[in-house]
């Protein structure tokens, strides 16, 4: 039966009517089809433009290298913590590509996510796909500090796994592919990446999460990264940014062990003592940085640096002005997107 955007939209208008205010829509290709992908932006903007004060949170998976500029043009028109875009890269590498059959153009890619990061409020999840037939570890690391550049606000990890019937058990025996057996059928190794190559970024992945995509430590990332501390930009390239948080990463489990995720308090002081231990920055800057993330993350408690006697909350201004270099526009964004997300209704 061929789809009827106005019949769709009309049941929208009643979920909407009875409270609904997040919606979460799961078709990747989403900006394939130009008129009612139209209509269902505009359809949300007419909400949020009737009730600024009673906004709709919607959801939508893009395919990266497609974006018309009639929906830049309905993208744009977005207000900050309104829309979320969920965007699958999986790999940069064109010989992977080519083999699991993904026409990707990664430089209209590349310019889509730049456009939308300096043009538009959205809130953009980006996922990479580690475990790809043909991807080495310098590989992925080369494509994620691709990505990093671009700036969005999540950066998903995920390891690549098999469902039943999928077209990706063609190359397992090619590229000495390994899954688990067992749910979630993950793959496990492969001729180009041992088993514990892949355990590192799964890891990698977990603590990614809880330190960049939790975004509670916007001012100190950069240094973690090793990028510049005071353009929050750097030069860093071919893989270093990865490098340098797979090593955080790595003392980081040596610290707290793979079982149940650090307390964010135990975490702000795992990363100011490797940041002081490791010589990343000077103790002073340390200081600022994490007393400026820890007092902007609305967390309560001191961090056992902090109770040295060390820089708090209260006393922290130029820490602040310095997180406020590094977290840029997108930080408002981003803690507007959470608080909507808190209390509204999720409809899938």
């Amino acid at each position: 039966m061929p789809f009827d955007p106005e019949r769709f939209l009309a049941q929208m208008a009643r979920l909407h009517e009875r409270g609904a205010r997040l919606f979460k829509f799961v078709d990747r290709t989403f900006n394939l089809r130009g008129t009612t992908s139209e209509a269902i932006l505009r359809f949300f903007l007419g909400r949020i433009e009737a009730a600024p004060d009673d906004p709709v949170y919607a959801h939508f998976e893009l395919i990266p290298d497609r974006l018309p500029e009639r929906l830049r043009t309905l993208i744009a028109r977005f207000p900050p913590g309104t829309l979320q875009l969920e965007i699958g890269i999986q790999t940069w590498n064109p010989e992977v590509q080519a083999l699991i059959s993904r026409r990707q153009d990664n430089e209209k890619a590349e310019r889509n996510l730049a456009w939308l990061r300096a043009h538009t409020h959205a809130h953009l999840h980006v996922d990479l796909i580690a475990g790809l037939p043909g991807e080495d570890l310098a590989s992925f690391a080369a494509g994620f500090d691709r990505l990093h550049a671009l700036g969005p606000q999540e950066i998903q990890i995920g390891v690549l796994k098999r469902l039943r019937g999928a077209p990706i058990a063609r190359h397992a025996e090619a590229f000495g592919m390994r899954f688990n057996p067992s749910p979630p059928y993950n793959v496990l190794a492969t001729d180009r990446m041992p088993f514990a190559t892949v355990q590192r970024i799964a890891r990698f992945a977990r603590h990614w999460d809880l330190v960049a995509n939790s975004g509670r430590f916007r001012a100190t990332l950069p240094v973690l990264l090793g990028l510049a501390a005071e353009a929050g930009d750097g030069a860093a390239t071919g893989g270093a940014r990865f490098e340098r948080f797979l090593a955080f990463s790595e003392w980081l489990a040596a610290r707290t062990g793979d079982g149940a995720p650090p307390s964010a308090e135990r975490l702000f002081e795992a990363v100011h003592a490797w940041l002081r231990s490791a010589g990343h920055c000077d103790d002073e800057l340390a200081d600022e940085l994490l007393a400026a993330d820890y007092a902007a993350s609305g967390l309560h408690g001191r961090p056992a640096f902090m109770r040295r006697g060390l820089r708090g909350p209260a006393g922290g201004r130029g820490a602040l002005k310095r997180q406020s270099r590094f977290a840029g526009a997108s930080a408002g964004g981003a803690a507007a997107a959470g608080e909507v997300g808190s209390h509204f209704h999720k409809v899938v």
